[in-house]
């Protein structure tokens, strides 16, 4: 982590989404890249204020709040259920709001001059699953994706991108070896699934369970600074 340290400050409203979002501000006047990062369900935008910490002094770092409130400082993309047989999702939800941070994503990229190749979307968990939906589906808006303890949703795949499409976009999946809230086996499935799509990428397994570990976020940091500096 850098030793710089930076205020999320005050929230804000994306008037043409709707969203909610907090920021944390680059050192310099002119930010040279953007990393839009997205919580969990049942989390809120502060959540990952600590990861958002560490990236370079010259990137502005965007923490959107989940568009469905669950409960009092709890929020989601889209409702899920666990079960015996896997994750039941509320689709139409995951699939609006992925629209939603389509549209959000660019008004970030408009406000601030960044480029979609000096633009990264990740997240934790439902956040991770949210940001493949985005950069899958519209490869053209940024350069990489982050799954950070997430999954691919199998209902996005009709709205993946054609592989000369995705031919530029760029991925990381980190993984617990002992999530007990989503199987380590999902992160398998979307290696395998980014290798078909033929996405360049990292797979990275690490001993914890559902959560950001010391070494994730420290990989996946230089994951990012490596793909935003060379782009």
């Amino acid at each position: 982590m850098n030793d710089v340290k930076y205020s999320l400050g005050s929230l804000h409203k994306d008037t043409a989404t709707g969203i909610a979002f907090r920021i944390r501000q680059p050192a310099a006047s002119a930010p040279r890249s953007c990393v839009v990062l997205l919580h969990g369900v049942g989390g809120s935008e502060t959540n990952l204020a600590d990861l958002a910490s560490g990236f370079d002094p010259d990137a502005i770092v965007v923490l959107p709040r989940g568009r469905i409130q669950l409960a009092a400082g709890q929020y989601a993309w889209f409702r899920v259920t666990f079960t015996a047989s896997g994750p039941n999702i509320v689709a139409s939800e995951a699939e609006d709001s992925r629209l939603t941070l389509i549209r959000f994503v660019v008004q970030m990229q408009l406000a601030y001059g960044i480029e979609p190749r000096h633009t990264v979307i990740a997240g934790f968990s439902q956040g991770g699953i949210m940001s493949a939906s985005v950069g899958l589906s519209t490869p053209e808006r940024v350069a990489g994706i982050g799954i950070l303890a997430g999954r691919i949703l199998p209902e996005l795949e009709p709205r993946i991108a054609a592989r000369e499409r995705l031919a530029t976009l760029s991925g990381f999946v980190a993984h617990g070896q002992f999530d007990d809230k989503l199987p380590v086996s999902w992160a398998q499935r979307s290696d395998d699934w980014l290798t078909e799509l033929g996405v360049p990428h990292v797979t990275r397994l690490y001993p914890v369970a559902h959560g950001l570990s010391t070494a994730m976020c420290a990989d996946f940091l230089a994951w990012v600074h490596g793909l935003t500096g060379t782009r």
